[in-house]
């Protein structure tokens, strides 16, 4: 019978839970487009999620602000992921972003 201490028991975070779910959500993404916004440069990634490693979303990316970042694979931390979407085939698309028009 427990005496309803808990103080030896250790709980997740809501940043642990938060991370998790996250996490659990662009491992459910993988192979589709996705777009993400962060708050430091490059500031966009538009690509298809490779993987999940840790933490890390590995992104093969398409489009950035910068052409010369692009075609590459970025490892973009959860952390530092301020807006996302994935696209899924019931969903709205990402367009196309294409230089000179």
């Amino acid at each position: 019978m427990t005496n309803g201490n808990f103080s030896n028991m250790s709980f997740p975070t809501v940043n642990n839970i938060h991370d998790e779910a996250l996490i659990e959500h662009f491992k459910a993404g993988v192979d589709h487009k996705v777009l993400i916004l962060t708050p430091s440069f490059p500031f966009i990634f538009i690509g298809t999620i490779v993987e999940i490693v840790e933490d890390y979303v590995v992104v093969d990316v398409e489009t950035t602000f910068v052409s010369e970042l692009e075609n590459r694979h970025w490892h973009v931390h959860i952390h530092h992921i301020e807006a996302f979407y994935i696209e899924r085939e019931d969903g709205p698309k990402i367009p196309e972003l294409i230089d000179g028009l």
